[in-house]
């Protein structure tokens, strides 16, 4: 049996569906992570949110734009960190390749 919720009080505005950041976070993911899957995880979250709202479901479309923001900054994190550890051990290989011909 479903439960019943209040509608939103009327001029209550609709949560930001953080679309944006979630297709940059998808493009990022891909095209530095090899394709892991946090950018569409994103991506789902935040096409949630607008059928949330036409449904009244004010605080599922809440939940859904906080889930977006937050699996979308674990994906530009992960890509950056991704980035750093490569640029690194990048570096190594130049070090260890000039010690070893040395």
């Amino acid at each position: 049996m479903a439960q019943w919720t209040p509608p939103p009080p009327p001029g209550m505005p609709a949560p930001n569906n953080n679309l944006t950041l979630a297709i940059i976070a998808t493009v990022v993911s891909v095209v530095f992570c090899c394709g892991l899957p946090h950018g569409l995880i994103s991506l789902i979250f935040a096409t949630q949110v607008n059928k949330k709202v036409a449904m009244n479901d004010m605080v599922g479309a809440v939940n859904s734009a906080r889930q977006a923001k937050m699996w979308a900054l674990v994906s530009i994190v992960i890509a950056v960190l991704g980035i750093v550890i490569g640029f690194a051990l990048g570096i190594l290989n130049v070090v260890v390749s000039t010690l070893s011909s040395a």
